[in-house]
């Protein structure tokens, strides 16, 4: 078994999704609902990394999140995760600056999307997440299609999540909005499944509300998270 380092906080609700998925998905693939895997979590602050991004300050979000890794390494952790999309904007630095492997939540995404066989496909998220190409280079290295919403939308969906869903405030308006802005982009965009591309979406967001598949990123990521630990 492989032991997992996870940096939390980003934000404080998803972070408690990641903690029950991982051991609910690991005692399910297990069979034994009296085994737990041990890993580790190191909480950062998820309103520095949203100051960070707001004045271009990549170099010092890169910093700040390998920082947190190293903290993890010395814990013992032999892999990491970072437990949102939008501190993914810096992945590759982050890799780049530490040693231990950390898995992507943007590359088990393609990976997903892959085996759902969808080539177009719309991307909700914070505006960082929305804005930056993190996203759209993976993708498109597949020969796939990223959609964002208008710049109104985005705008919205953002002051939703920070106001909201990071304080774990789940509002049916917001709700019947954020699938208003889905159903838009199947009709004019032509999008065949939508990412959930903000760890905090599900909570708002759930299989049955939509047509069209959704790719649910925190799912996805533990999935694979989970695989890893059980590793030999």
């Amino acid at each position: 078994m492989k032991k997992l380092g996870m940096i939390g906080g980003t934000g404080p609700e998803a972070t408690v999704d990641y903690y029950q998925s991982i051991i609910a998905k690991y005692q399910e693939k297990t069979e034994d609902p009296e085994s737990l895997p041990e890993f580790l979590i190191h909480s950062i602050n998820m309103y520095k990394i949203f100051e960070l991004l707001e004045n271009n300050q990549t170099e010092e979000l890169t910093d700040y999140l390998a920082e947190a890794v190293g903290v993890l390494e010395k814990g013992g952790a032999e892999f990491a995760v970072l437990t949102a999309n939008t501190a993914h904007i810096v992945f590759e630095a982050v890799q780049q600056r530490t040693k231990i492997p950390l898995i992507s939540i943007v590359e088990e995404s393609v990976q997903a999307a892959d085996d759902m066989k969808l080539g177009k496909v719309g991307l909700l998220g914070t505006k960082f997440t929305m804005e930056n190409d993190f996203f759209q280079q993976v993708f498109n290295g597949r020969q796939k299609e990223i959609v964002v919403p208008t710049q109104q939308e985005q705008e919205f969906i953002h002051q939703k999540i920070v106001e909201e869903l990071e304080k774990g405030v789940a509002k049916d308006d917001t709700k019947e909005a954020f699938l208003k802005i889905v159903s838009r982009m199947v009709e004019e965009d032509g999008i065949e499944g939508v990412i959930l591309g903000c760890t905090e979406l599900p909570m708002l967001i759930k299989p049955e509300d939509s047509a069209i598949p959704q790719l649910n990123t925190t799912e996805i990521h533990v999935e694979a998270i989970v695989a890893a630990i059980l590793e030999q």
